[in-house]
């Protein structure tokens, strides 16, 4: 009885996988910018054959606000944007997500990927 149950969970994780994998491409700290924006960057790897990469939705979530994310030219798989921080904070708290469509019996299934939180030193006044 438990094995058979113990498969029948298993079959969904067959078809959808790992969500997959973030690599924080950005800096941990970067000096202080006059316009407040600062650069972070992302590479996203998965080994879910049956993700439809034309439908990723990337974004990096700063102060539960959503920025989106645009992808790199020539480097497969890495996506880059930039993130407010308000004059005199010296520091802001980040991660990213990721929505994205994937491939299912009776069509295409929505899921998301979320990354672990980051954190951006700014350095200067």
């Amino acid at each position: 009885m438990w094995k058979k149950l113990f498969l029948l969970l298993l079959v969904p994780l067959m078809f959808t996988g790992c969500a997959g994998t973030f690599t924080n491409l950005s800096a941990r700290q970067q000096p202080r910018n006059p316009n407040n924006l600062y650069s972070v960057g992302v590479a996203f790897h998965t080994r879910q054959k049956s993700l439809r990469w034309e439908s990723i939705q990337p974004m990096v979530v700063v102060n539960g606000e959503n920025y989106p994310l645009r992808k790199t030219p020539i480097v497969e798989n890495r996506w880059e944007g930039l993130i407010p921080v308000a004059p005199g904070t010296k520091a802001a708290d980040y991660h990213f997500v990721f929505k994205y469509q994937y491939d299912y019996f009776g069509g295409p299934r929505s899921e998301s990927a979320m990354s672990p939180n980051y954190h951006l030193n700014i350095l200067g006044q």
